[in-house]
């Protein structure tokens, strides 16, 4: 897809970054769960509050991806103690990657990805991970097709439901096995 411009999220973005977060999050996986599990988890997890903290931290970065001025999708990158789980200052977590539904298809994901492997590299880290949902097959599809591969996995909660993540990663030219 052409044009698809990516720009760091500012602290005068939360608006912006709490409606593609919602709106991402629920078209992705509103009908796999309760309502009262994405009511938890929206109200928790991306409320205009949370998103503050997460921008406030020196650890985390998020990017958009716009088309024509719009957001599209967004990024969430963590480093050093910022990272859910590895916390290891040699790596990076890929917390959230997300696509507003009708551009599925249409090369947004991989323009966040990109600028996702550009950060990793400029920072000269060895390697990038992630956590997916084992029942989401098109993104793992998408993670495979990107060089990661599953080396653990995880509990990630969504509301009161206890889900378990595949856990995968991608070594960078850079790096070194871990």
């Amino acid at each position: 897809m052409e044009n698809i411009e990516i720009k760091p999220v500012t602290k005068n973005d939360v608006a912006d970054l709490q409606k593609i977060s919602i709106q991402t999050f629920t078209e992705t996986f509103a009908a796999y769960n309760t309502e009262e599990n994405m009511a938890k988890y929206l109200r928790e997890f991306l409320s205009f509050g949370k998103l503050s903290e997460e921008l406030d931290n020196a650890y985390s970065t998020f990017y958009f991806a716009t088309l024509n001025n719009s957001i599209i999708g967004y990024v969430k990158l963590n480093f050093s103690n910022a990272q859910t789980e590895l916390q290891d200052s040699n790596g990076m977590e890929i917390e959230r990657i997300y696509v507003l539904q009708e551009y599925f298809g249409k090369s947004v994901g991989q323009v966040l990805f990109e600028k996702a492997r550009q950060v990793a590299e400029e920072k000269n880290l060895h390697y990038m991970w992630l956590g997916v949902w084992e029942k989401n097959p098109r993104a793992i599809s998408f993670y495979k097709k990107n060089g990661f591969i599953e080396f653990d996995k995880h509990i990630f909660k969504l509301g009161e439901d206890e889900q378990t993540d595949i856990m995968m990663k991608k070594i960078l030219n850079n790096g070194k096995s871990v």
